[in-house]
């Protein structure tokens, strides 16, 4: 089976958009996400545009700040921390990376936790470890809305994740303790990393090596979700691969997500979803 993130987050934002269509009849104010771009990097330029794009397709109130690499760190804190004293934004994202003179951790750790739905936020990094409501990073929350969507119950099985990032490997760490899972995070140091995998029922793939996981590492029948974006060369041009290696690895996996269209998608979804979560916890 090969998960389509693209119809999953068809459908979340299709359930979003109603939503705010019914919000929009009861009150005058509807949920807001201000973007924060600093720098011209060619990447974070089209993962912006897409999310302005995808918020205002489900009827948000979607703005981008950009800033010149130039900038200061305290005058992007400044910034924020007008952001957070606006009742008509309510999510704030800052696109990373951000300038080598700026620590990120400082500028993010500057978000109104409520309104932190990148949920880097330590605040919502300490709820979501201790299983309380918190706003899950993009990513992770949608691997696992599909994982989910493959097998509801997850209790008691063995999950792989490849990757210890604070992105991605340790707030899947924690959705997956959740459900019950046995949970292992394999990284660049873990020895038998192939044995490991054979063991897994769940291999979630997040540490940035293109094709690292091959078809002989997966225990037949496993779910096998890519989180890898890895640019290569293949017959004189570029192409965009996972961290697994696809074709020889969907023969064995129960299901498997594709790389581009299986994770990619959700991670956009996920953040206007989070944005309406905003809304909602700051209104209520």
């Amino acid at each position: 089976m090969i998960i389509d993130g693209k119809k999953f987050a068809k459908a979340l934002r299709a359930k979003i958009k109603s939503q705010i269509l019914k919000i929009k009849k009861r009150k005058k104010l509807i949920p807001g996400l201000t973007v924060i771009l600093v720098g011209d990097h060619p990447a974070s330029a089209i993962y912006v545009k897409n999310k302005q794009l995808s918020a205002k397709e489900v009827g948000m109130n979607s703005s981008v700040l950009r800033f010149k690499s130039s900038i200061s760190q305290q005058k992007l804190i400044t910034v924020v921390k007008k952001l957070n004293k606006n009742p008509r934004v309510h999510g704030i994202l800052i696109q990373l990376p951000l300038p080598k003179h700026i620590n990120s951790n400082s500028v993010i750790e500057t978000i109104n936790p409520l309104k932190d739905v990148d949920g880097f936020h330590a605040t919502n990094v300490g709820n979501l470890s201790i299983g309380k409501d918190s706003f899950v990073p993009c990513t992770p929350l949608g691997c696992y809305i599909l994982l989910k969507s493959i097998k509801k119950n997850l209790s008691g099985l063995n999950a792989l994740i490849i990757g210890r990032s604070n992105l991605n490997g340790k707030p899947m760490t924690q959705l997956l303790l959740k459900e019950d899972c046995t949970v292992t995070i394999a990284h660049s140091k873990t020895k038998n990393l192939k044995h490991l995998c054979r063991q897994a029922a769940i291999v979630i793939a997040a540490v940035g090596r293109a094709k690292l996981v091959k078809g002989d590492w997966v225990k037949r029948g496993a779910i096998v979700i890519d989180v890898g974006i890895n640019r290569i060369n293949f017959k004189g041009s570029s192409k965009i691969v996972g961290d697994v290696d696809f074709e020889s690895v969907r023969k064995k996996a129960y299901a498997i997500t594709p790389v581009p269209g299986g994770v990619g998608p959700m991670t956009i979804a996920c953040l206007l979803n989070n944005t309406l979560k905003a809304y909602k916890n700051i209104h209520s």
